[in-house]
């Protein structure tokens, strides 16, 4: 962990569940995406977390679709982000579905929840599986954690060698199941005191609910860590009032980075950091 090392700036743009009732600016199509990602890289993000829709703007793993999505935005921004899909359940997926998913499309880059992956469905074998097969195809994965049990699990299957070595990027989510899912810049604490003494070493990432999330943001890039913003999570900045787009707040972290003297990564950066195909 760096205090000056290039800071990793993903925007997430649309979630599973946001729609353009909550914000008309929300990215619902392949097209929007495209739009809304060229407009995120040009302000200073070097990864999209992107989900994919349904025609009715619901939740979607479809393989096709998610490829024509890819294509899509990949046309737009060429090779200047990384483009992460997610493999979000949304009560809608089940484990073996999200990991057929994943196998199917092979992306770049991928964000996968090990609470919902390390589920007798798939069971420790499945598990150690699909994480070394994600290790062996070289794909940039990003491992969701909600709280500290969720870290300290993580540890454990690292430690028993469930999970093999990789360079995996975790994610610290933070106030998911608060009440009123608030965030603080505190709830980073407790995620970054159990990483660091179990003395791994996984480049970490936040990302936070509400107008809270640049305070939240600007922690992260204090201790070292990486930032995820966008409508995903939060729809205003930082003084309260609704953000005109998702490239709004992703120029507020932007500027903060460089208050604190951590520059941009670029996604050629990222891809060499963490070995991507």
């Amino acid at each position: 962990m760096s205090l000056t090392s290039p800071l990793i700036l993903t925007v997430a743009p649309n979630g599973a569940y946001k729609q353009r009732a909550d914000h008309p600016a929300v990215p619902l199509t392949a097209r929007a995406l495209a739009a809304d990602a060229k407009r995120c890289c040009d302000t200073g993000a070097g990864m999209l977390h992107l989900h994919i829709r349904k025609s009715n703007g619901a939740h979607s793993l479809d393989v096709e679709g998610y490829r024509e999505a890819l294509r899509v935005v990949r046309a737009a921004v060429g090779d200047e982000m990384v483009l992460q899909v997610t493999s979000e359940a949304a009560k809608r997926y089940e484990a073996p579905e999200q990991v057929a998913m994943v196998q199917a499309l092979r992306p770049e880059a991928v964000s996968i929840g090990l609470r919902e992956l390390d589920v007798p469905a798939v069971g420790e074998a499945g598990l150690a599986d699909f994480l070394g097969w994600l290790a062996r195809e070289r794909i940039m994965t990003q491992v969701i954690l909600y709280d500290v049990a969720d870290v300290q699990r993580w540890q454990a299957l690292r430690a028993d060698g469930t999970v093999p070595d990789a360079p995996w990027f975790l994610l610290f989510v933070l106030g998911r199941y608060s009440v009123g899912q608030t965030s603080s810049p505190l709830d980073l604490l407790p995620f970054v005191q159990a990483h660091t003494a179990a003395g791994q070493g996984e480049p970490w990432a936040m990302c936070a609910f509400g107008p809270t999330e640049h305070a939240c943001a600007v922690t992260a890039a204090a201790l070292g860590g990486h930032v995820r913003v966008g409508f995903e999570n939060n729809l205003r900045l930082k003084d309260g009032s609704l953000a005109s787009d998702n490239a709004a707040l992703v120029a507020q972290s932007a500027d903060a980075a460089r208050v604190l003297g951590r520059p941009l990564a670029t996604a050629a950066q990222i891809r060499a950091r963490f070995g991507a195909g």
